[in-house]
């Protein structure tokens, strides 16, 4: 019999503390991170049938293909390495080690190297496919914890926690990250008019470069003292994230946009001190214009080194920084926020 599942997981904006969540730092000092999910989606189709024997797997915005053997156990060295992981998973902890019979199909709303955190909200789009396709008994919690140990520890790709957890709870949210991969997701409960001024205030601009996050998160990690040698310098930098992002939670939910839009240029100023490789000379020539044409802050979201950049504005000057951005390679993107996470259901 086949039956068809799909699921979307929100991408999010990385407001403030990005880098706090990546250990070594967040298991010595303690992370937070603000973030909020906006509606571009990871979207998954899980296609099961209980008398066939093969597997496929599809990202259809990349345009691979891999069909591996039909087999419990499958390596890694696929082009769909994600796809693989979360098979393997899901068959050796939910299925006593017995292959399924799936056709996985995936596409995003954004590249990946977005800065929106898109390889992980996939992971979590895929896990809740599976989890309603097969019945799975997985929290909140458990699905963003699962999908954090696929992509770091099985398939070994550098990067934080955050990513995961906003997927998966969607909306405004404050997060903890501590030792023995500790998390603790505080849901903000952010007024409708605040959401709508921080949103005509927000634009969001893909800088036509895309970036590999895992060479920029090396290095922080490298900086934090995964080496045994301590940047002083950039950790005192993670430190000034973290605090801003605490400021962040307290202007957003009173309402303090101005003071928020002036926390994010600091922010932004104290992350490029994390990390050499955050910033570039095209981020930088992307931002002067965009200030002069009456800016108020500008930041990256995610690890930084491309992907999308967050211009905030005075909402009358919104179409002079769009008109003077218009002749880059880039390209703006209209959104909304959104306050659902991952969302499953059954096609037929």
């Amino acid at each position: 019999m086949l039956r068809i599942v799909r699921s979307r997981a929100p991408l999010r904006l990385g407001f403030g503390g990005g880098g706090t969540d990546v250990a070594p730092y967040c298991d010595q000092y303690g992370g937070f991170v603000l973030n909020a999910t906006i509606d571009l989606y990871a979207n998954c189709t899980i296609a099961y049938d209980d008398t066939a024997d093969d597997l496929r797997f599809e990202a259809m915005d990349l345009k691979l293909l891999d069909e591996p053997l039909f087999e419990p156990f499958l390596n890694l060295d696929g082009p769909l390495k994600l796809h693989r992981a979360i098979y393997n998973r899901v068959v050796s902890d939910f299925n006593d080690g017995k292959p399924i019979a799936v056709h996985v199909s995936t596409w995003s709303d954004a590249p990946p190297g977005s800065g929106l955190g898109t390889s992980s909200t996939l992971v979590v789009a895929m896990l809740s496919a599976y989890k309603e396709l097969l019945g799975l008994p997985l929290g909140e919690y458990d699905i963003a914890h699962l999908a954090y140990e696929i992509e770091r520890i099985d398939c070994g790709l550098s990067g934080g926690k955050q990513d995961q957890y906003a997927a998966t709870f969607g909306g405004f949210n404050f997060m903890e990250f501590y030792q023995d991969e500790r998390v603790i997701v505080n849901p903000l409960r952010i007024r409708r008019n605040i959401e709508l001024e921080l949103e005509t205030s927000l634009l969001l601009f893909y800088t036509g470069q895309s970036r590999e996050s895992a060479r920029i998160i090396d290095d922080q990690c490298e900086a934090a003292g995964s080496h045994g040698k301590v940047d002083a310098a950039a950790v005192e930098a993670m430190h000034q994230v973290k605090a801003l992002s605490l400021s962040m939670k307290e202007t957003l939910l009173k309402g303090q946009i101005v003071a928020f839009i002036q926390l994010i240029g600091s922010s932004w100023d104290a992350k490029k001190r994390m990390a050499k490789s955050i910033s570039s000379s095209n981020i930088e020539n992307i931002a002067a214009r965009a200030f002069g044409a009456g800016a108020k802050s500008i930041k990256i979201s995610g690890a930084g080194g491309g992907g999308y950049m967050m211009i905030f504005v005075d909402p009358p000057n919104r179409h002079k920084v769009i008109d003077v951005l218009s002749g880059t390679a880039g390209a703006f993107h209209d959104f909304r926020f959104t306050s659902a996470g991952v969302e499953t259901w059954k096609a037929n």
